[in-house]
């Protein structure tokens, strides 16, 4: 067993209700910017839209089983990898998308199909990922999971706050326009407080382990941007619309991927490591792409041309 795999992150019953609370609400804050009408351009555009979730609900998973197997990480490590490409897109890759001058639209639809679809899938991916890894079996007891449990865990931090944030939406559209934008930067920057007081909590560790995931996660998610982009191009879709599938492959519900991990593994360390540094590195990347891809608007046109 490599040290890692021993490794517990310092991490609270407090803790994991505040971190539960602060997910939830960074979902409800997206949902304030959704419609019925974003679902129903899955109807007026189903090509980028089905390309985009095959890109994470396909492409993603057989990318990461490949680079855990070739490069045979630490089990839990590679746990952690399995979970976090089982998890729905990120929540700031809509900003991600909008910033890059890509299609929102499309981002936004994918990131509300795939956070609805992780009520099932993410258990189910994450079950089937795992048995593909080697040495996973000396964890039979921690990731034999009940389904029943985290798809009910699940529910209540998707699907009711999106719920709620649809719904005041369509019930009060004035007043929903007035707080969308404070409760967004509240709810960033919460979570950011937030992973910034657990980073401080176990610095320590982070500082002796770092080197085992740092390279690592900066391979994952090349791998995921590099390959939603090229998967859509070779689909020939849109220029835009490329864009905005390699950033909503690239950016993956890391904060979700922790709260399982505390609810449901014990936090252990490999897991928490990997999903802790995703959510922080996904960040840097998503909007140094987008950063590029804002000012470089003319090669949206070499894009279409090749």
């Amino acid at each position: 067993m490599n040290p890692i795999d021993a490794v517990r992150i310092n991490f609270n019953p407090d803790q994991l209700f505040l971190l539960n609370i602060c997910l939830a609400f960074l979902l409800f804050g997206v949902a304030l910017d959704l419609r019925l009408d974003h679902f129903r351009e899955i109807l007026k555009s189903p090509k980028s839209t089905i390309i985009g979730l095959s890109s994470q609900w396909i492409l993603l998973p057989a990318l990461t089983i490949s680079l855990i197997l070739i490069v045979q990480p630490p089990v839990s490590i590679a746990l952690g990898m399995a979970l976090v490409a089982a998890c729905p897109g990120g929540n700031v890759s809509n900003y991600a998308v909008h910033l890059a001058g890509a299609n929102a639209a499309l981002s936004v639809t994918l990131t509300s199909i795939s956070t609805l679809g992780a009520i099932l899938l993410t258990p189910l991916y994450f079950s089937w990922l795992s048995q593909l890894i080697p040495g996973s079996e000396a964890y039979a007891g921690t990731i034999q999971v009940d389904s029943g449990q985290m798809l009910s865990t699940i529910l209540q931090l998707i699907l009711v706050p999106i719920v709620l944030g649809m719904g005041l939406r369509w019930r009060f559209p004035e007043f929903t326009a007035k707080i969308r934008r404070p409760v967004g930067i509240l709810s960033m920057t919460i979570f950011l407080g937030f992973v910034f007081v657990a980073v401080y909590a176990n610095f320590q560790q982070i500082v002796d382990y770092l080197h085992l995931v740092f390279l690592l996660v900066l391979m994952h998610n090349f791998l995921a941007l590099t390959g939603g982009y090229w998967f859509a191009r070779w689909n020939k879709l849109p220029p835009a619309d490329i864009r905005a599938i390699s950033i909503e492959t690239g950016i993956q519900n890391s904060g979700l991927g922790l709260i399982l991990i505390f609810n449901f593994f014990d936090g252990l360390g490999g897991m928490a490591m990997i999903a802790a540094w995703w959510g922080i590195w996904h960040l840097i990347s998503a909007f140094s792409i987008a950063t590029w891809w804002r000012r470089h608007p003319q090669e949206i046109g070499q894009e279409a041309a090749l």
